[in-house]
């Protein structure tokens, strides 16, 4: 079965094979939607325990064969659409997805449900995590900085270090105290144990938590940063720092990258012959395409993608395309090389000499 399904596919042609994946996309919502609403009434009659489960999680994970993640998201999708049959309708047709409605499931009431589902509508789960910080606002993090603990604390004792004001926070020439103990909330316990290397959330409308696990060299730095910033930061706030260096650094990417300044020089006039983009070219086609990959797809959707970012002669340089704000334009890597084989085909190197098939006909204006 699997060989007639590779051996049929590689017969479509590429619009026939764009229609498949949108029609087999249909029919995938529609049996997660069935499977959903199947599910929710199962757990209703709670048939799971005679089916030997303690739960209906139980009964996902070793019965049905999901995995936990899986499981996790269809219960609550579940039991939701039980409580609001509209969370059905709404993945039926695609506007929400199955980690939107989890995410969503503990906020949602009689009188908002609708009105969230509406405004969830496309959001990916980022965006969700956004709106629901929106409805509800969450305080600002508490400061702190501390040494990582080599062994993880035991199960039956959840501990984290007492969050300190971050004028307090000890110098990096003098040695870190071990941190105080204190037992912590069930909600903060994951993320204590766990470690992890970055973790981005919203706290409500332009306020994230941000965590993250620093090296010593890292360490070193923000202390060092701390004490040379006492006269413009007196608290040491740690946000205040860490902001302070992000906006020098961004502002250096942009001037490497986008050749951005407040004070711009005159350009010499540009060679023809060499494929080098002057840097008042590079400014303005950053302004005009906004940090952003300014390939559209055939309906028209612009590519999302800001990183990483090339600049693209939309005439070849190979044809005679010169570097002008009209003639430059910026790629996501992804869309530069599919352009560039478009326009010539795809090459193989092979010992001395270069072989590929051109496509001429693509080799002009979005080629």
């Amino acid at each position: 079965m699997i060989t007639h399904w590779t051996t049929s596919l590689t017969r479509l042609t590429n619009e026939a094979l764009l229609v498949r994946v949108h029609d087999l996309a249909r029919r995938e919502r529609r049996a997660t939607v069935g499977l959903i609403a199947h599910l929710a009434e199962l757990d209703e009659r709670r048939l799971y325990l005679d089916e030997g489960c303690s739960s209906l999680f139980t009964y996902c994970t070793e019965v049905l064969h999901f995995s936990e993640h899986a499981a996790y998201n269809r219960i609550e999708c579940a039991r939701a659409a039980r409580r609001f049959p509209l969370v059905l309708d709404r993945l039926a047709e695609g506007s929400v997805h199955l980690t939107a409605v989890r995410l969503l499931s503990p906020h949602l009431t009689p009188a908002n449900h609708a009105g969230l589902l509406d405004r969830a509508r496309h959001l990916g789960k980022r965006g969700v995590e956004e709106l629901i910080a929106a409805i509800r606002p969450l305080p600002d993090a508490a400061t702190m900085v501390r040494r990582l603990s080599a062994r993880r604390p035991a199960s039956n004792s959840p501990v984290a270090a007492i969050p300190v004001p971050a004028a307090t926070l000890p110098s990096h020439q003098s040695d870190d105290p071990t941190p105080l103990k204190v037992r912590l909330p069930e909600a903060d316990l994951t993320a204590a144990k766990s470690n992890l290397a970055a973790v981005i959330a919203p706290l409500r409308p332009g306020h994230f938590r941000v965590q993250f696990t620093a090296d010593p060299s890292m360490h070193h730095d923000l202390m060092t940063a701390h004490e040379l910033l006492r006269h413009q930061i007196p608290d040491g706030d740690a946000a205040a720092v860490l902001k302070m260096a992000l906006k020098l650094l961004v502002g250096e990417l942009r001037r490497k990258k986008f050749a951005t300044t407040d004070r711009p020089r005159r350009s010499a006039p540009s060679d023809p012959n060499s494929r080098h983009i002057p840097a008042a070219v590079r400014r303005e086609v950053a302004r005009r395409d906004g940090d952003r990959c300014a390939f559209h797809g055939r309906d028209g959707r612009r590519c999302s993608a800001r990183g990483p970012l090339e600049f693209h002669h939309l005439e070849p340089f190979a044809v005679g395309g010169r570097a002008t704000v009209d003639n430059i334009s910026l790629r996501c890597r992804a869309h530069n090389s599919h352009e560039a084989v478009r326009c010539f085909g795809r090459f193989q190197l092979v010992p001395e000499r270069v072989v590929f098939s051109a496509n001429p006909e693509l080799c002009s204006g979005e080629g």
